[in-house]
């Protein structure tokens, strides 16, 4: 058996302050661990850092020393060295004003403006002040100042002065004070006249701090002196530290000296006395501290030669590692009993913190190199401790009977009633596995998890020695995945666990009830939390589940408005004012949850936040009686102790720290007087690509800043980390970049705007596109005229031509007419000569009817048109002259049905005669019957209809004996084609009339002539 049996004694003083020092390790302050340190695996280019200043955006320049000049956002150092155009990389002072850093090196002053450095050759510039407007350099041989043209003239002041190292300059209650190698100088002016210049005291002065009338001169090798500001020799020694190299005034009432060889000392500036110190015995790596430095969000740097850099925290958490005390880093287990927090320490057994510091808990050999992934105590006290490999460890008291003969009672006086014990379980003592997992106790039972077979519930009696196992819950009695990650009793003494491959079950009355995998999905639940009646479960990958219900059936995903930083949950555990914290592989995240468990707040605590254990350890994690948080991470314990009310988070501001044009940065403009001014940056048409660089500094939470922008009046983008934003091929016109910041409390920064134009080129310009459209219209109004001036002529020469053309048209039909009239005559005097000799009173008839004819004939055909009243009438004429002649009597009827009075209605001359003419002379007076000759006229609104229809033999008869000159024929041809030219082709229609039997019966032509009349 394994045993280890110490004594409980009853202490006098004199024992409690020898075991103070030699029998346990003492705890520190634990403000070291307020402490984190920025080097040369974070980015730093030198871990000697000899000088700090804040910009106006929050950025933290350091000044090395062979490193160059390096910028802080938080996160990400970058670095400008001589390649950038630094005069030096060698670096002892930097101050900051507006956008411009001035750089104080070994070569001189340099001045970064932007992008450019502008170098000033002078000696090594030791500190760099601003007074009012004026900026002086304080060098190794005296005191310059930095004119307005960028040029550095030296103020001459007294000859000891001018040619010794100057270390600091104040202007404080109506003096300037100054600190050099040689002694501490006060004067009331600045121009140079020895005899204002007064030398207070003799030394190596290095810095100077005033405040509440009193300055604070530190010296290299004596101390610091206090002076009355307006009577310097009322005096006060502070003689520790020595060897200072920098002390500022922080929180209104502290001194906080920085020191070559003691670190840092904080006085209290009211009686002077030391408040707390920081040094290599509690944080810092190196003593040489050079400049200390507050930032705007309270947090203060320290600056040290060979160290790197150093954030020390004002927060509520207390962080320990091997540095204070502990064996190891690694914290696989916590538990806290009876005012004790015990944790397990890598692989180096137990430690043990109480009011007194921390202490190694003594416990066999072979269980002190091992992982204790858990940690339990029963009802009285004692101590149990799960292993990977070696079984369970036993740490606790039995109580002695003094009369007892074991050995024991061989002492006497101080015997204690009790003795301490260590019992290991395992394989080889009779417990049946050596891998455990977690332990839970309720009353004198003990419930061991193990890695792979399942749960042994058993019992211990240490007086006896005796173990008892009771019961092991494997596969057969209900468990079906063994590999348990956590356990919990509930309420109702439940015992519920968790495994590896997402299952849930507990245990009651010695049965399981396993519910299985109540996530739906394979997925480890690590931690298992009950709170008010309401179960949590933590996963691995998918965050936070919770359920409510009777039976725990169903389970909803923790979410809310925000969220936590990392859906991998190590640790779940309720504080006393009700936040849920949640220990991950970044950090630990305190959500606020409202009643029906949704996530209204969200607080993320990692290495930036005080949290410096970073990645938290399975189930680490316990609350003491003081409601204090204990969590065990990778990197130490931290304990967060709560504190009544919360730090206002301050609105962050926003700036734009670059505009690029065409991928060039636009430098000649000050981007912080642009942003939301009346201001607009004027484009050309070719400049169409613009991107913007935003960035708000946040030293504290660097990761918790997002941005989101808008461009002219579009919708505001999502939030994004990105800083910077893109745009091409932009329109031509205005528009306007607006962007946003928002901190890690989603506390929104004011918008900033940024006004810039695109010109339109040329041809898209309003008076280019008036002067080309202007052009155009004349050049079409031109064209127009001239076509116009072609179209008339055109129409001159169309009109002149077809003037022509009806002229010959005209003489063409009179033509005609003419052709038709000497045929007429012919044929009519031939009929006279054939009456004369028998029928003289005829032919004196006929001759009066013909004279009338051709009186009518000859005044018709000078006209074009004549009215169909006077083409009835000559046809009329015509028709008798035809009776007269004719050797067979024959009858006419000439019928006109129109609206329109004849008279009115105008018909081409000497167009009817010659059908009229064929009908009677090769129809009628050929037919076999009495001749019958009918003219009809009928009008319509666009034409006028004429049928001439006779009783003859039929045209195509007539025309079969007609010979191939008979003059008829051409008169009806050439009254064909003036037909034709009047109403166009097919206007003429002949056809035979045809009896029933077949015969013929006479001949009708129908022609139609446009309508014309004479209104």
């Amino acid at each position: 058996m394994h045993h280890i049996i110490t004594a409980q004694l009853k202490l006098n003083p004199s024992y409690q302050f020898f075991l103070l020092f030699f029998g346990i390790t003492l705890t520190f302050s634990a403000q070291n661990k307020q402490l984190r340190a920025f080097t040369l695996e974070d980015g730093l280019p030198q871990s000697q850092i000899y000088a700090m200043t804040q910009d106006y955006k929050g950025y933290l320049w350091l000044g090395t020393q062979g490193g160059g000049l390096a910028r802080f956002d938080g996160e990400v150092f970058n670095v400008f060295n001589e390649k950038n155009g630094l005069a030096s990389n060698y670096i002892y002072a930097l101050s900051a004003a507006n956008d411009t850093l001035y750089i104080g090196t070994k070569e001189g002053l340099s001045i970064k403006l932007k992008h450019n450095f502008q170098n000033i050759e002078c000696p090594k510039v030791n500190k760099i002040v601003k007074i009012e407007k004026q900026v002086y350099l304080l060098t190794i041989k005296g005191v310059y100042k930095l004119n307005t043209e960028a040029s550095l003239e030296k103020v001459m002041l007294h000859p000891e002065i001018d040619m010794s190292q100057v270390k600091d300059l104040l202007y404080y209650d109506n003096y300037f004070w100054i600190a050099t190698q040689d002694g501490l100088w006060r004067f009331n002016d600045f121009n140079g006249v020895v005899n204002s210049i007064e030398k207070l005291e003799r030394g190596d002065f290095t810095t100077l701090v005033g405040s509440k009338n009193k300055v604070y001169a530190s010296t290299f090798n004596d101390g610091t002196i206090v002076l009355d500001a307006q009577n310097p020799d009322n005096q006060v020694l502070i003689r520790e530290p020595l060897q200072i190299n920098n002390s500022a005034l922080l929180d209104d009432n502290q001194l906080w000296i920085a020191s070559d060889s003691q670190g840092v000392s904080v006085l209290n500036m009211d009686n002077n006395s030391e408040l707390f110190s920081l040094n290599t015995s509690n944080g810092l790596s190196v003593p040489n501290v050079k400049q200390v430095l507050q930032d705007r969000q309270s947090n203060i740097w320290l600056a040290t030669s060979g160290g790197g850099l150093f954030k020390y925290f004002q927060n509520n958490f207390k962080h320990y590692n091997t540095e204070t005390g502990l064996n190891g880093n690694r914290i696989y287990a916590v538990h806290h009993y009876n005012n004790t927090i015990w944790i397990s320490n890598s692989e180096n057994g137990l430690i043990r913190i109480d009011n007194l510091g921390i202490h190694n808990v003594d416990i066999p050999e072979t269980f002190s190199d091992i992982k204790i992934k858990t940690i339990a105590s029963d009802s009285k006290g004692n101590i149990w401790a799960g292993s990977d490999g070696r079984g369970l460890l036993f740490h606790g008291h039995i109580d002695i009977d003094s009369s007892r003969k074991d050995g024991f009672s061989a002492l006497k006086n101080g015997i204690p009633k009790t003795l301490k014990i260590s019992k290991i379980l395992n394989t080889d003592t009779g417990f049946p596995f050596d891998w455990i997992r977690k332990i839970k106790v309720h009353h004198d039972t003990i419930y061991a998890a193990t890695y792979s077979s399942g749960i042994v519930q058993f019992k211990y009696n240490a007086q006896q020695d005796k173990l008892t196992i009771l019961k092991t819950f494997g596969k057969t009695e209900g468990i079906k995945d063994l590999n348990i990650k956590d356990m919990v009793f509930d309420n109702s003494n439940k015992l519920w666990y968790t495994t590896q491959n997402g299952h849930l079950g507990y245990l009651k009355n010695n049965t399981i009830s396993h519910l299985g995998q109540v996530l739906n999905q394979s997925i480890s639940l690590n931690s298992i939390l009950f709170e008010k009646n309401t179960l949590f479960l933590g996963t691995a990958g998918n965050g936070i589940w919770w359920s409510n219900k009777d039976n725990f059936s169903t389970f909803k995903k923790l979410q809310g408005l925000k969220e936590g930083a990392s859906n991998n949950i190590y640790q779940l555990i309720f504080d006393d004012q009700g936040y849920l914290w949640a220990g991950t592989e970044r950090g630990v995240d305190k959500l606020q949850l409202d009643k029906d468990n949704v996530i209204t707040d969200a607080f993320f605590f990692g290495r930036n936040e005080g949290f410096l254990g970073i990645e938290t350890c399975l189930n680490a994690v316990d609350k003491d009686n003081r409601g204090h948080l204990w969590f065990g991470a990778l990197y130490g314990l931290t304990e967060f102790q709560p504190f009544e009310g919360t730090q206002e988070s301050k609105q962050p501001k926003l700036f734009l720290e670059d505009v690029k044009v065409a991928y060039n940065s636009v430098d000649t403009i000050d981007l912080g007087l642009w942003s939301n001014s009346n201001r607009v940056l004027q484009l050309t048409p070719d400049q169409r690509q613009v991107s913007f660089s935003f960035k708000t500094v946040d030293l504290d939470h660097p990761d918790g800043i997002g941005y989101r922008y808008r461009l002219n009046d579009n919708e505001w983008s999502p939030w994004t980390s990105n800083s910077t934003q893109d745009f091409s091929e932009l329109n031509f016109g205005a528009h306007d970049f607006d962007v946003q910041s928002r901190n890690h409390r989603w506390k929104e920064s004011d918008p900033q705007r940024f006004s810039f134009y695109i010109d339109s080129p040329l041809f898209q310009k309003p008076v280019f596109q008036a002067f080309i459209i202007g052009l155009i219209t004349l050049i079409i109004v031109v064209l127009v005229l001239q076509y116009v001036k072609r179209l008339k002529r055109k129409n001159q020469n169309d009109k002149q031509r077809l003037q022509l053309e009806n002229h010959l048209l005209s003489l063409e039909q009179k033509a005609l007419r003419l052709q038709m009239n000497p045929h007429f005559i012919f044929n009519v005097l031939n009929g006279i000569k054939a009456m004369a000799p028998t029928k003289p009173d005829k032919m004196n008839e006929t001759v009066n009817s013909f004279a009338s004819l051709l009186r009518e004939t000859l005044v018709n055909s000078r006209k074009d048109s004549i009215s169909l009243d006077q083409e009835i009438k000559t046809l009329e004429h015509y028709i008798q002259v035809e009776q007269l002649m004719a050797e067979k009597p024959f009858t006419y009827e000439i019928v006109a049905k129109s609206e329109i009075d004849t008279e009115e209605l105008l018909v081409p001359p000497m167009l009817i005669q010659p059908f009229v003419e064929n009908a009677i002379r090769h129809g009628i007076l050929k037919g076999p019957r009495p001749g019958e000759l009918t003219v009809k006229f009928d009008s319509t609104e666009d034409t006028l209809k004429v049928t001439i229809q006779d009783n003859g033999i039929g045209i195509y008869h007539s025309q079969q004996q007609k010979t191939k000159t008979d003059h008829q024929s051409m008169a009806l041809k050439v009254t064909r084609e003036r037909l034709e030219s009047i109403s166009g082709k097919d206007a003429l229609m002949i056809k035979e009339i045809k009896q029933q039997d077949g015969t013929i019966a006479g001949t009708t032509i129908v022609f139609e002539i446009p309508l014309e009349t004479d209104y």
